[in-house]
């Protein structure tokens, strides 16, 4: 990974229901967006359903910089959500973690 300590940084997360629970699961995140859009740092936290897919989660996240994802990741409250987001999900979290390195064409 490229160092982005003073670069913003992207976060695409995508998550699947499991069967049965996908309503509940929508209910779970509608409910943790907010909390995380005032966290420090934050620039932008949208939860997206993928069309055609129920269930299918994708949250598109944009942090100043690592530092302020890392805080975000480490809160508290993070850690109370995670074993209840377990147990509405397929897999595990860090399967549909993507962190984007931004760049642009040279000038």
């Amino acid at each position: 990974m490229n160092d982005t300590k003073d670069r913003y940084v992207t976060v695409l997360w995508e998550a699947r229901a499991k069967t049965g629970r996908e309503a509940e699961m929508k209910a779970f995140m509608t409910a943790a967006v907010t909390p995380s859009r005032n966290d420090l740092g934050n620039i932008d936290y949208e939860a997206h359903e993928v069309e055609g897919q129920p269930g299918t989660f994708i949250i598109y996240e944009r942090w100043e910089n690592r530092e302020a994802l890392d805080r975000h990741l480490n809160a508290p409250r993070m850690h109370k959500l995670v074993p209840r987001l377990l147990e509405l999900m397929e897999g595990s979290i860090e399967e549909g973690i993507r962190i984007l390195q931004p760049f642009r064409p040279a000038q």
